[in-house]
């Protein structure tokens, strides 16, 4: 689906949906080449919102949590294997609601050889190859689409629990005019309420502020609210946190937005912890993240260790790095909504961000369907004390609290936010996650 910003934007729901009932299962390609996990925090030094949050949204244990967490980053690198040596047989692979790892196969050999290493064996109809040719063929067919076209469609994914394709378009005179490639059969049709366009615009734990220059001469509508992100350090050894790229609200050839730490008494003093030094909302990448160099006065506050913040100034040491994969349970921390947990609905999927002047460009990321509100922008999403990635957007933004947000999407699947995978991130700019050691 296209997401609204996790910044500013209103509450938004899924548009019309056009069903491509083409192929089989969870693509397991790309992040997972760079799967590199670490030995995790056991659950009783969990924080203990954290592990309210897992009970209240997962209705799972904390045990039971970083458990599933584990197995999912175990079938990720047996998924990668299993690719590789039988490209051809390989349909994906995903955890069960129950927890139970499944690998989705083309033929009943490749089945028995899954199932004979441990799992859960399925067979599907297409490879995960084949899937991706279609995917990218269907890109390629958006892509060429003049752009008062293309912006209707939302966003192209992988449905992997229902074993489809999907394709997302507005409903719009323009959106329900669009026919799909005849390429593409058994198309299904669904309708749902329609959605406005995306706005550009300001997680994980506490609050930043972003302005201009200095935050005194910058007016009030143009200081930006967002999440810290994962603590790090870049290719060059310096201290920075790793966000999302649309709370950089200055042009990048301007040299990036100040960040602060609010001062909620006086905004005009707010202390500054460094600026942006790189970011990039789909320009030059399919990616929405952002480099925030840290100057002294971020090391002294803390941003120069490895743990994000959720509710009542909890902390969470982060333990290594994991890999998207569908089913595994994820919770995220950000300053409106703190910890929110959910799962991966889907590892893989494109979608369109609107900017206020009418140009749009491709988003790549993962799909949760965690809470995550106005301000949790760039926050830190875990599976179990791993880092997974950063908030890009959510169709819950514009809800005041995640109680509200579940009630009024339910009936459109529940809540769903966009997260950028934090591999992803670390191949693009040589930044590395601050990871401590586990107990």
């Amino acid at each position: 689906m296209r997401y609204s910003s996790a910044s500013r934007a209103a509450a938004r729901t899924t548009v019309r949906r056009v069903v491509v009932a083409a192929a089989s299962a969870l693509l397991l390609a790309g992040p997972l080449a760079a799967t590199a996990h670490a030995d995790q925090l056991p659950a009783d030094q969990l924080p203990a919102e954290l592990v309210e949050a897992i009970s209240r949204d997962l209705k799972i244990s904390a045990d039971e949590y970083l458990e599933r967490s584990e197995r999912a980053q175990e079938l990720a690198d047996y998924a990668r294997t299993f690719r590789a040596e039988r490209p051809d047989d390989f349909a994906g692979a995903w955890l069960g609601t129950d927890g139970r790892p499944v690998v989705a196969v083309t033929n009943p050999d490749a089945a028995r050889q899954a199932e004979n290493d441990g799992y859960h064996a399925t067979v599907a109809p297409v490879s995960a190859d084949g899937l991706e040719q279609s995917l990218a063929e269907l890109n390629r067919w958006v892509a060429a689409l003049p752009r008062e076209l293309a912006s209707q469609v939302n966003s192209t994914s992988i449905d992997v629990f229902n074993n489809r394709l999907i394709v997302d378009i507005a409903n719009s005179p323009a959106g329900r005019a669009l026919n799909l490639p005849t390429l593409i059969a058994n198309v299904q049709v669904m309708l749902t309420p329609g959605q406005p366009p995306n706005e550009p615009g300001p997680l994980g734990g506490d609050t930043y502020i972003t302005a201009d220059g200095d935050v005194r001469s910058t007016p009030l509508d143009r200081i930006g609210v967002c999440s810290f992100g994962f603590n790090a350090v870049d290719a060059d050894g310096s201290a920075v946190n790793i966000t999302a790229g649309h709370c950089d609200a200055v042009a990048r050839e301007e040299g990036g937005s100040t960040v602060y730490l609010p001062n909620r008494e006086n905004i005009d003093e707010s202390v500054k912890i460094g600026a942006f030094t790189r970011s990039t909302v789909g320009e030059g990448s399919t990616l929405d993240y952002g480099i925030i160099g840290l100057d002294q006065a971020g090391a002294d506050v803390g941003l120069n260790r490895p743990v994000i913040r959720g509710g009542n100034g909890s902390t969470l040491t982060v333990t290594g790095t994991a890999a998207p994969v569908a089913g595994a349970p994820v919770c995220k921390s950000g300053q409106s909504s703190y910890f929110t947990c959910g799962i991966v609905a889907a590892d893989r999927i494109e979608t369109q961000l609107v900017r206020a002047d009418g140009t749009s460009t491709t988003i790549r990321g993962f799909a949760t369907t965690v809470c995550t509100l106005s301000g949790d922008s760039g926050g830190a999403i875990v599976t179990g004390t791993l880092a997974l990635g950063v908030i890009s957007g959510s169709n819950s933004s514009g809800a005041p609290d995640c109680v509200e947000a579940n009630l009024v999407l339910a009936p459109q699947g529940g809540t769903s936010s966009l997260g950028i995978a934090i591999q992803d991130i670390e191949a693009e700019t040589g930044a590395r996650v601050r990871t401590g050691a586990a107990a």
